[in-house]
């Protein structure tokens, strides 16, 4: 399949914001606020939002068609040049039958969010699209820009709005996990405490040079997508380098193994040419070591790939910073060096 890459992002264009998937921003709109702040301050960017944005939770979840339109809405709107998601949540997976598969495909442009919207990045991308596995506007690092760094700015700036073929992801220095209680407005734009990433990424296993299509999500919202037409055929698995993350410390690891058997069962660890596991949410140093044993027991011992580069530990899930993967973008894992680079540019 050839994925068409969206025009990269200028200041001065226009966003638009919706929620997909949860309510949330009409319960913190002081943390939503901020995130609509950033993009408008240190982006330059317009911001347009949908019916959908600031809606009640409750109002949301009985009508995932409201929440469907506004995404073909948005692309369908010829000023808007990227769709940003407000947050996750778990629900999304039921605004699929209501996606207008020709509005979309006839209106490429960015189209941003994590975790439940694995649903609709994937639906997208299946269609020839590259979607964009990345922040949302409360969640990830957009409203918490300030308290992350220039260096994660920079790393949006690259990804959407900067020809990037040839950018190389690396671990970056800090990260952490979780946010203080978003119920008192002054924890707006805060994060918990930073970690020092000493360790850095976990290089499993690979000793060549592999290339591949990224493609990936929230290894739990997949479970949800599996059995449906809207999980890719085996197929689609041809040739991509997989990354997978997990929720909020929901998904203990025997759980994932089981996961991961199903993967192997279905033959992708055949198909793909890497595997790449973002840092687990809310998992003890121990959790976390017992999920690299797990990678490798199932992927090397059960279904014998001694290949297959695997990388744990990375900067994408639910802790921030959160580097953007380009899912359709050609990347290269390169063992050896431990180097993973996009080799064709996400936006155009």
């Amino acid at each position: 399949m050839n994925f068409i890459a969206p025009s990269r992002l200028q200041s001065g264009d226009t966003v638009a914001v919706l929620s997909p998937s949860a309510g949330v921003p009409s319960l913190f709109p002081h943390i939503f606020d901020q995130g609509i702040q950033i993009l408008k301050e240190e982006f330059g960017l317009n911001v347009k939002e949908w019916s959908t944005a600031r809606a009640d939770p409750n109002h949301l979840y009985h009508n995932p068609k409201e929440r469907a339109e506004n995404i073909n809405e948005a692309f369908a709107d010829p000023d808007i040049k990227a769709i940003i998601s407000s947050i996750g949540g778990d629900d999304s997976v039921r605004i699929l039958p209501y996606l207008e598969q020709e509005v979309i495909q006839k209106n490429p442009k960015i189209i941003m969010g994590f975790s439940d919207n694995t649903t609709f990045l994937t639906y997208c991308n299946q269609l020839g699209l590259v979607t964009f596995y990345g922040p949302t506007i409360m969640a990830g690092g957009i409203s918490q820009l300030q308290g992350i760094g220039e260096e994660y700015k920079q790393h949006i700036t690259d990804l959407l709005f900067n020809q990037n073929d040839g950018y190389e992801y690396k671990p970056f220095q800090y990260w952490s996990e979780g946010y203080p209680d978003w119920s008192d407005p002054e924890n707006t734009g805060k994060i918990n405490e930073q970690n020092l990433n000493s360790q850095g990424w976990n290089w499993l296993q690979g000793q060549s040079i592999k290339k591949g299509r990224l493609f990936g999500g929230n290894i739990e919202v997949f479970e949800m997508m599996k059995g449906t037409k809207y999980f890719p055929e085996d197929q689609f698995f041809d040739d991509k380098i997989l990354f997978l993350e997990n929720g909020e410390g929901t998904t203990a690891v025997n759980q994932i193994k089981r996961m991961l058997r199903s993967y192997g069962m279905k033959g992708v660890f055949d198909r793909i040419q890497g595997l790449m596991f973002g840092r687990a949410r809310d998992y003890s140093i121990q959790d976390k070591e017992q999920l690299d044993n797990v990678l490798m027991n199932v992927i090397q011992d059960e279904f014998h790939q001694y290949d297959l580069p695997i990388i744990s530990n990375m900067d994408f899930g639910h802790t921030d910073p959160f580097s953007i993967l380009p899912m359709g973008t050609m990347a290269e894992i390169d063992c050896k060096q431990k180097r993973i680079i996009l080799i064709e540019s996400s936006v155009v």
